[in-house]
């Protein structure tokens, strides 16, 4: 088979050289092209170093590119991939710290509350300029696969506006059924059945079959609490399953900003989280994470390299849901997955609308959802909370529209929880204006933004968040990475 992949945001190298790796993993697919495409030159020449050395090492005719133009990498492509944060660090360090000043201490931020909110702003302009390359450009059957956060917002865009053909990809639920796996004592997670189904972060595994055999809520909660880990790990999770009778695909951190009722009073945030790795509840976790990740890459680039430059070994294909989608789009070999996609009826107690993650199966005809789901009363609450944020953060995107913004923001769960409309306005007012050069749909609203700051007497406060830890330096991880080898 010979097509085009454009992958968009290719500069996310870690993650980069994974979906390569993986779709290389599929025979059918030796002779494809990849076009990698990023904003960042710096980062577009060291992943497209990483992926020609794979394709040296195991003597492939896979052709690789890289430019700065995204037209031109999108000319032909039947697939695209994207994996962009618009912004960077730089932007992602405000949603952070200046919704800690109104009081709202957050995990992750980039999903919903203020900084996932931001975030989508951010990012919706951009993936409508794709979507009109995409449709002047690429091949007319091009399927358009968003990886990128705000999923269900990005993926919202895309469909509604961006009239491209779009499909929402995440991990979570495969992560989520590898616990499930572990705690009930299967040598596999392929001996677990599930079926999950919610929306993207706030998914639930509404039927559970272990070898045939139906788990139910108190064998599951009674395994969770027996397991030297994630008992500690995942107090929360295992709180909520306890209380809505079945468990979340999201991490201890990230569920805690959904679910204001954890997160809201900062003295009670230590009872529910676990400082032991930044997923499950630090403040900021996933900034620093993040932070420090790049940081690393950059300083040991030499060393991974070399790794580039091993064999593939197709029994260590990761489950990614692209290039298992793409193999049966192109092969007829049928995958199950769980996928974002608009509503219409898949879940029945959703609106239409919406953005839904939920199980599909994949052939040379498409993507086909299993419809007619009905997911328990008190998860379609939360999941309808956050859906009417989602639908008001995404129509303001579009059309610039600053009060449905603040409106939205103040409908957050925890946002609403946590700050009086007065310091939401003065907060949102405060955002824009920081990060104004990412959203061109807000420039003519960021003067009176600014001055408004100006006379504004709503107080904030000064404070790293309930939880926060420093991000380490390089020497510091190498420690960590020396001493967990040792222990290994």
């Amino acid at each position: 088979m010979s097509f085009k992949i454009t992958i968009i945001g290719a500069g996310s190298v870690g993650f980069t050289k994974k979906l390569f790796t993986d779709i290389l993993c599929v025979p059918e697919f030796r002779n494809i092209e990849v076009a990698l495409t990023d904003v960042s030159e710096h980062n577009l020449g060291m992943i497209r170093e990483i992926l020609e050395t794979v394709v040296e090492a195991n003597n492939l005719p896979t052709k690789v590119t890289a430019t700065t133009d995204r037209r031109r990498a999108l000319e032909g492509a039947r697939y695209v991939i994207s994996c962009v944060r618009v912004g960077g660090l730089e932007a992602y360090a405000d949603d952070i710290a200046i919704p800690l000043k109104y009081g709202i201490d957050q995990c992750v931020g980039d999903t919903i509350c203020a900084g996932g909110i931001l975030y989508g702003q951010r990012n919706i302009p951009v993936i409508l300029d794709f979507c009109k390359d995409i449709r002047e450009v690429c091949a007319p059957d091009v399927k358009f696969l968003n990886y990128a956060n705000p999923m269900a917002m990005n993926t919202w865009a895309a469909i509604e506006y961006g009239k491209v053909d779009t499909i929402g990809l995440c991990h979570g639920v495969q992560h989520g059924a590898e616990q499930i796996a572990e705690v009930l004592g299967a040598n596999s997670v392929d001996e677990l059945d599930y079926i999950c189904s919610g929306i993207n972060h706030q998914t639930w595994f509404v039927d559970l079959r272990l070898n045939g055999r139906k788990i139910g809520k108190d064998e599951l909660v009674a395994a969770f609490e027996a397991h030297p880990v994630y008992s500690q790990q995942e107090k929360l999770r295992i709180d909520v399953l306890k209380r809505f009778g079945v468990y979340s695909t999201e991490s201890n951190g990230h569920l805690s900003e959904y679910l204001p009722w954890y997160r809201k009073r900062p003295e009670e945030i230590s009872r529910w989280i676990d400082m032991s790795d930044w997923i499950h509840g630090e403040t900021g976790g996933y900034l620093r994470h993040s932070t420090e990740t790049r940081n690393w890459f950059e300083t040991e680039f030499p060393h991974f390299l070399e790794t580039a430059a091993k064999p593939i070994d197709p029994a260590r294909r990761s489950n990614e849901h692209a290039s298992h989608i793409l193999e049966a789009l192109e092969t007829g070999r049928v995958y199950r997955g769980h996928f974002n996609v608009k509503n219409n009826g898949v879940i029945s107690n959703l609106p239409a609308d919406a953005i839904i993650e939920s199980p599909g199966f994949v052939d040379r005809f498409g993507i086909n959802m299993v419809s007619g789901i009905t997911i328990p009363e008190a998860c379609a609450a939360t999941c309808m909370a956050s859906i009417n944020v989602q639908r008001m953060s995404v129509h303001a995107a579009v059309t610039g529209d600053i009060d449905l913004l603040k409106l939205a923001v103040l409908h957050d769960p925890l946002v609403g929880a946590v700050a009086t409309p007065e310091e939401v306005w003065q907060m949102v007012d405060e955002m824009v204006v920081a990060q104004a050069r990412w959203l061109p749909q807000y420039a003519d609203a960021v003067p009176a933004a600014r001055e408004r700051l100006k006379t504004s007497a709503v107080k904030t406060r000064e404070w790293a968040g309930a939880a926060r830890r420093d991000v380490r330096s390089i020497e510091e991880l190498r420690a960590e990475k020396a001493g967990m080898k040792k222990a290994g």
